[in-house]
């Protein structure tokens, strides 16, 4: 009897991939540049305005008599906001383009600054900073990501490090533009012009075209994956299915199932009334129960939870997690650490703030092509940064002098790059690349979970000795728990790997051993 095969691919299975038969080629450049330049715009006029949180806001808070732990409240719910953005930005990205995603982040980000003007009181500013800017910058930074993305293979890490430096060429340029006009005009005006110069990223949202769009290729509909998602797997639905059969021979097929049916009839028929609601109460339940099993599995497969039995995973979210947590941390202390513990002047404060910024640029442009073409880990990049920020801000915590500030706060902008840019790189080098859209979710909750529960100790410290130095000192204990974590076990696996490689080329030695066969004299 011949076997029977087809080949289905249904439509209404909420995680069904359907691939389109023409293959894009990735041009690797070419309107791609285009694209980075457009993000590159994006990021300097909303991504940076992170950078200027103490600057802008700080003043206007001790004004309202706001603490210090108040302050990190805000930005550090900011955080959150942004990170946890990730557990819907896929759906609404493959469902409205990366290029609506985008101004819609653009448009909710000027929003937001837009309350922030008018604010007075501690909870307005959580409001609209806190929610509105965060959840839009969490819509701008993958969005922009798949975007360029699409267009790179070999030179993707280029073009996202160029696309980065946008956002520290934003850090460079707007301190200036929020000192003159709070100098100038105050509070209100500089938070309103902060909001028009939001809207400028539109421009750059525009130009996000995607690659090679077939018209004729069908459209990915999540929102009405999410209703199947949700439905009963048992309720009768209507699929629509694209069937390639090979052989149409299952005769035998329906015989089995038929003499099946009929047996399941004659049970039914010999039970009492009783029995068969017991039984069909227990088939409900069953039946429930599996569709709760389905679903479970559903969601984990979506979000890659799987990951999660992983110890080294778990080690490596942790510990950026922490390293963003105390970057969120010093970007808010570091302006006020220079005007009322260095006792440097806003001009010279913002000045400070341009040269680590400068630094960053120049790192995040010249650091991929090094990595690049030296082949060196991700992972172990990020570390050596890390340790860098240790070194650098804890020499920055003690000076005084503005030669020395200086000196450290260009290299606090070297060192932090390296954090940036091998962030992402990090987990796309350990997880599989159909593993790599989870990874990225867990590590931005991660960071989001972190900064409101660690990041608030920030605040607090501050508060309870009254000294930025000391609260400076707090955040480089975070990145030495990284340090002691990632160290032990990097050193370890490099072992593990030199030795395997070892192993490996001995044996290929001994395997490739020239045998010489001397044939015998006629």
């Amino acid at each position: 009897m011949p076997l029977t095969h087809h080949w289905i691919v249904k439509k209404s299975d909420p995680f069904a991939i359907i691939m389109d038969a023409e293959i894009t080629e990735i041009p690797d450049g070419g309107w791609g540049w285009v694209i980075v330049a457009a993000v590159a715009l994006i990021n300097m006029s909303n991504q940076s305005i992170l950078s200027v949180y103490g600057l802008l806001f700080g003043t206007q808070l001790e004004h309202l008599q706001q603490d210090t732990f108040t302050t990190a409240l805000i930005t550090n719910l900011n955080s959150l906001a942004l990170n946890f953005s990730g557990l819907f930005i896929g759906p609404a990205i493959k469902s409205f383009k990366p290029r609506n995603v985008a101004a819609s982040g653009c448009i909710t980000v000027s929003f937001g600054l837009l309350l922030c003007a008018f604010a007075t009181a501690g909870w307005h500013f959580i409001v609209g900073y806190s929610l509105f800017v965060g959840f839009g910058l969490g819509l701008i930074a993958p969005s922009t990501f798949v975007a360029i993305n699409s267009y790179f293979s070999s030179k993707r890490g280029r073009a996202v490090g160029v696309s980065l430096a946008g956002a520290g060429l934003g850090q460079v340029f707007i301190p200036h533009v929020v000192r003159f006009f709070l100098d100038h005009y105050g509070f209100r005006e500089a938070v309103l012009a902060m909001s028009v110069l939001s809207l400028s990223g539109l421009l750059g949202a525009f130009f996000l075209k995607p690659l090679n769009a077939n018209k004729n290729s069908l459209k990915h509909n999540n929102r009405r994956h999410i209703k199947l998602l949700l439905e009963d797997s048992d309720q009768p639905k209507k699929d629509h299915v694209l069937e390639i059969k090979i052989n149409t021979n299952i005769a035998a097929e329906e015989a089995v199932n038929n003499k099946l049916y009929q047996e399941h009839k004659h049970c039914m028929a010999l039970l009492t009334p009783k029995d068969k609601i017991y039984q069909e109460t227990t088939i409900q339940v069953v039946k429930h129960e599996a569709s709760f099993n389905k679903l479970t599995h559903r969601l984990v497969q979506a979000l890659d939870l799987e990951l999660l039995k992983d110890p080294i995973f778990w080690n490596m979210i942790i510990g950026m997690a922490l390293v963003y947590t105390s970057s969120i941390n010093f970007s808010m202390i570091f302006p006020s650490f220079l005007q009322y513990s260095a006792n440097l002047s806003r001009s010279t404060t913002a000045t400070c703030m341009s040269i680590m910024a400068g630094a960053d640029i120049v790192c995040r442009l010249l650091l991929p092509c090094i990595t690049d073409k030296l082949k060196i880990p991700y992972r172990l990049i990020f570390l050596l940064g890390t340790m860098g920020l240790l070194v650098s801000r804890a020499a920055l915590a003690e000076s005084s002098d503005f030669i020395t500030i200086v000196v450290m706060s260009v290299f606090t902008g070297m060192t932090k790059s390296a954090t940036v840019l091998n962030n992402n790189l990090t987990i796309s080098a350990y997880c599989k690349p159909e593993k790599l859209p989870g990874g990225l979710g867990l590590n931005m909750i991660s960071k989001g979970v972190l900064v409101i529960t660690v990041g608030q100790l920030s605040g607090w410290i501050r508060d309870l000795t009254n000294s930025y130095i000391l609260c400076l000192h707090a955040q480089n204990c975070l990145l030495l728990l990284v340090i002691i974590a990632w160290a032990p076990e990097m050193l370890y696996n490099y072992r593990k790997q030199s030795l395997a490689k070892r192993r490996a080329i001995e044996e290929a030695f001994s395997n490739s051993a020239i045998r010489v066969t001397v044939a015998p004299k006629s």
